[in-house]
């Protein structure tokens, strides 16, 4: 049976379905010599090639894997960067098949919860608008928040690119006096900065932006920031769950104790290289 050429890229863990069709836009991808255009299927006896190079396609679609990342803020989203700073990808583990894939961004300036997969399918149906997954944001904003200005957050806000509305906005408890109040707050989609434009269009800035939750899946409060950790195969189902996949029957995480190795590892590293960083500069 053919199947969309994007899927197909996405299935081998390339990339996101979007990521595969801007490759193909973009010139990227051929099918049998001939330069794939968007619509494109394809059979399993087709050659297609990225870039010139064949690609292989495993008669066996591998284990499906999710990290979950507590990103700080001053990292970038992006695979590499021109100007040479860190990235999220710099702290993952290498992976035998594929790549891992994002699922969604967070800017510069915001920390928190960020997910990565092998598998393209479920990190394009966990981006995708209408499967509105929920992401959870804990919230610090500058100035007076009154209830008019909730219901209107709540209802909807015109923005540059559409109607935009927070699920829930939940006060935390603090200093009355204060001028900086935490919420938390919820939103089915994950547009270029929602949440602090939704804040902005109601004259108060965002001075803290951390992810929580995503697809019902809490940020670990023991895993340090820049420490990633491999989903087990319960939570893993319930984020498959959650956008209509099939549950998976092996995982390669298997004992709790694999979890804190890989943040061992991933503090020991970024330890390391906080050191190089700090000895360069006494050098210079």
């Amino acid at each position: 049976m053919s199947e969309k050429l994007q899927k197909v890229l996405a299935n081998a863990g390339k990339g996101s379905r979007r990521e595969m069709e801007k490759w193909i836009e973009q010139g990227r991808i051929s099918v049998n010599g001939t330069l794939a255009t968007l619509g494109d299927r394809v059979e399993v006896t087709d050659q297609i090639r990225i870039d010139g190079h064949l690609l292989s396609i495993q008669q066996e679609k591998p284990v499906c894997r999710v990290l979950m990342y507590n990103k700080p803020e001053g990292e970038l989203c992006s695979r590499k960067d021109p100007e040479g700073r860190s990235t999220v990808f710099d702290r993952l583990p290498k992976i035998q098949h594929g790549r891992w894939i994002a699922v969604g961004r967070l800017d510069i300036n915001t920390s928190g919860l960020l997910l990565f997969t092998n598998d393209g399918e479920l990190a394009n149906r966990l981006m995708h608008p209408k499967h509105e997954v929920q992401r959870e944001y804990a919230v610090r904003v500058f100035g007076e928040v009154d209830n008019s200005m909730v219901n209107k957050l709540k209802k909807g806000v015109e923005l540059e690119d559409g109607m935009a509305k927070f699920t829930t906005i939940a006060r935390r408890p603090g200093d009355d006096e204060s001028l900086n109040t935490w919420f938390n707050v919820t939103l089915s989609e994950g547009r270029n900065r929602e949440v602090r434009r939704l804040w902005e269009s109601q004259g108060v800035q965002v001075s803290r932006l951390i992810r929580v939750n995503y697809g019902g899946l809490e940020l670990h409060k023991r895993l340090p920031q820049g420490g990633w950790m491999e989903l087990e195969l319960p939570e893993l189902n319930t984020l498959r769950k959650s956008v209509q996949l099939p549950y998976e029957t092996e995982s390669l995480v298997n004992e709790k104790r694999n979890k804190l190795d890989h943040v061992r590892i991933s503090r020991m590293r970024r330890s390391v290289k906080k050191h190089k960083v700090n000895s360069k500069r006494k050098a210079d």
